[in-house]
């Protein structure tokens, strides 16, 4: 269905969407210096773990306090906020790099620190598209939204590997505080109407009636717990095995590269594509796309030469950001703005819950079986969970409403 084009002239939304380029383009710098930054220290492989791990606990710990936060005062305070904190927390994080004066645990302290920014930026970032763009512009403003993260991803990484490569790790998380610097200044500038006056209940309260929300809507914890599935093994497989394969049948880390731009690539043109189209049944075509990430594991499983498995891995690219897109866009349109947050951070803590489970059990289980088995198995997992959740009548007749309702029942900041 053919869709007007979205007007750009708000400045809210030039704003969020030049702020979110930028911090995306320094955090994609900043994952590639961080590992190399470990390492620069006579870190053990061990300690990258460590230091990616602390980043994931804080956030995952702060996610849901977060959210009641976020529908309780401006989001785009908050937002400033965690810019600031983690402005400060990479600035000395770099000046301890350059000088020569860091030490592993100060990388896992401050890696933390970021990580509890994040659980508060999260689920006030997912609420405030909606507060920038009319409902009927939601399906094209995620989708411009995406295509600007993705963009950056491919930008950043490649631009971390040259920083990181010609003057150290140190200067790439310099760079990365001061996108959040910059990021933050452009978010100053966003104005939104003030709140109205509300009586607020204990944050306990809050985060019980939330939690009362999000099983009241079968189609929104069914899909989170199809996806917190889904999750945990493209974790496992991607950050742990994919490696593996490239190392043993192709060449390393060039070809595993080309394979990772191959799906940002996917992930871009299905974007683009997303900006004028938008499917009526949204939960249904987002979860029968996103299955095509499964082609990608089949193809490392073989595995297929790199121009195969970099053409499913296109196709999964694309497939997974029609579902990522479809899925931003119904719970902006079906839960009330004063709730989104709240039930954002449910979301969010889903699909992070067992990532960590995954990146393990994927290593171990490739140890025992070999790393074919445990792609095969993760690919037919996903196809799986996917069948499943879509038994689900809520899911399959989730329809988008027609613009002149969609905003009905929407309240809050």
């Amino acid at each position: 269905m053919k869709l007007k084009p979205i007007t750009l002239m708000s400045r809210n939304f030039q704003l969020l969407l030049a702020s979110k380029v930028i911090s995306g383009l320094g955090s994609q710098i900043a994952a590639v210096a961080v590992p190399f930054a470990v390492i620069a220290i006579h870190g053990s492989v061990a300690d990258v773990g460590y230091v990616s791990a602390s980043s994931l606990v804080t956030t995952m710990l702060c996610l849901l306090f977060g959210g009641v936060v976020a529908d309780r005062v401006p989001r785009h305070h908050i937002i400033i906020a965690s810019d600031g904190f983690q402005f400060l927390v990479q600035a000395v994080t770099a000046a301890l790099i350059l000088n020569h004066h860091a030490q592993v645990w100060e990388l896992i302290v401050q890696a933390a620190f970021r990580g509890a920014a994040l659980g508060f930026y999260m689920p006030a970032a997912q609420g405030l598209l909606s507060q920038t763009v009319s409902s009927d512009q939601l399906s094209q403003a995620n989708a411009i939204s995406s295509l600007g993260s993705n963009t950056a991803q491919i930008g950043g990484a490649a631009l971390g590997g040259i920083i990181v490569g010609l003057v150290g790790p140190g200067w790439g998380l310099a760079a990365d505080s001061v996108s959040f610097a910059a990021a933050g200044l452009l978010r100053i500038w966003m104005r939104f109407p003030a709140l109205p006056p509300e009586s607020r209940k204990p944050i306990l309260h809050e985060l019980h009636e939330g939690w009362r929300e999000l099983m009241a809507r079968r189609w929104l914890y069914a899909v989170i717990v199809q996806f917190s599935g889904v999750s945990a093994i493209a974790i496992g497989t991607l950050t742990v095995l994919g490696p593996i394969v490239a190392d043993r049948h192709f060449d390393g880390a060039k070809s595993w590269g080309i394979i990772m731009a191959s799906y940002a690539a996917g992930s871009i043109l299905s974007g683009t594509v997303m900006i004028k189209f938008r499917f009526r049944r949204m939960l249904m075509a987002g979860l029968l796309t996103g299955q095509a990430f499964a082609l990608l594991l089949f193809a490392l499983a073989v595995p297929l030469v790199v121009p195969l498995t970099a053409a499913a891995a296109f196709i999964g690219g694309a497939g997974a950001q029609v579902f990522e897109i479809n899925w931003a866009t119904a719970m902006q349109h079906e839960i009330p703005l004063a709730m989104l947050s709240r039930l954002s951070s449910f979301d969010m803590l889903g699909s992070m819950a067992f990532a960590p489970i995954g990146a393990v059990a994927a290593g171990l289980l490739a140890s025992a079986y070999g790393p074919a088995a445990v792609l095969t198995v993760g690919g037919v997992l996903i196809l799986l969970f996917t069948l499943i959740v879509l038994t689900v009548p809520d899911v399959r007749h989730l329809q988008q409403r027609r613009p002149e309702h969609a905003s009905e029942g929407d309240s809050g900041p």
